[in-house]
């Protein structure tokens, strides 16, 4: 007789608020959703969502990434998050209106997107 042994699966512990860090590169946009402390609950991409190639670093991309990860977090007990941005690319506010519309509340948006204070140093004078 075969024994059959039951996989125990391991609840998440979820807080009702928590921070979504939203990173929106040039090629990408990357969603993760934090309890206070910073310890990762829910993650997703636009590749996560199934765009590839060039599609992937569009606004409604990122609305569906958003959406994906945002209903998780929706459906395992999060009602507010405090939203931190970061980067320069065309999902930041699509992404933001997505979690708004998973059913979790806002409670604030933070831009986190570093800034040069000086800059690269300049390519060197042609001599000829």
């Amino acid at each position: 007789m075969p024994v059959t042994t039951t996989k125990k699966t391991k609840e998440k512990k979820v807080t009702p608020s928590g921070r979504a860090y939203i990173g929106a590169g040039m090629n990408n946009t990357i969603i993760s959703i934090t309890d206070n402390e910073g310890n990762v609950l829910f993650f997703g991409s636009t590749g996560r969502a199934g765009f590839k190639g060039s599609r992937r670093s569009t606004p409604y991309a990122a609305t569906k990434a958003a959406e994906q990860v945002g209903g998780e977090a929706y459906r395992s007990g999060m009602r507010e998050v405090s939203v931190f941005l970061k980067g320069p690319g065309m999902g930041r506010i699509s992404s933001i209106k997505a979690l708004k519309s998973a059913g979790l509340n806002i409670v604030s948006i933070s831009d986190m997107t570093p800034i040069p204070h000086n800059g690269c140093k300049p390519k060197n004078k042609r001599r000829i």
